[in-house]
């Protein structure tokens, strides 16, 4: 299975330019725990940075800087990994193991923002295929009675 089949396509995004005001605003109002950080390159919008709710209460509430000057793109995440729309599950697992991430943003062949897949999507997905897996041990013990008596 690709990541894409369970990756969310309503991703929240904003430009360098916005404040964090703006970005934590819109973590509030569609309750999410991060907004992407994007530039428009040849009709696409591509993700080049990503703030946390976290990185907001490290970087700046917790230093007492002003959340209604400093932007989106003096705070974000550079150091971006994302990962290819037709990535198996498993490796995208690795990769956010291998690089201590909870939030990938899933891109197309051109590096155009599609999704994002984050660690409570994976858990979720896991969670049912383990859910599934259990009904097929009770199915199968009550076949080998049934077949037994």
């Amino acid at each position: 299975m690709s990541i894409s089949a369970i990756c969310s396509r309503e991703v929240i995004t904003v430009h360098r330019e916005a404040t964090v005001l703006h970005a934590a605003m819109l973590m509030r109002q569609y309750h999410v725990g991060d907004v992407v950080v994007i530039e428009d390159r040849k009709g696409k919008s591509v993700p080049v940075g990503i703030i946390t709710d976290r990185d907001i209460v490290i970087e700046l509430v917790a230093t007492e800087l002003d959340c209604r000057v400093i932007t989106a793109g003096d705070i974000m995440l550079t150091h971006l990994s994302v990962v290819k729309e037709e990535c198996g599950i498993f490796e995208a697992i690795q990769l956010m193991s291998a690089k201590g991430i909870r939030r990938l943003p899933v891109v197309d062949h051109d590096g155009g923002l599609l999704g994002i897949v984050t660690l409570d999507d994976v858990l979720l997905l896991l969670a049912k295929e383990f859910g599934t897996l259990a009904k097929l041990l009770r199915h199968e013990q009550k076949n080998e009675a049934a077949l037994r008596r």
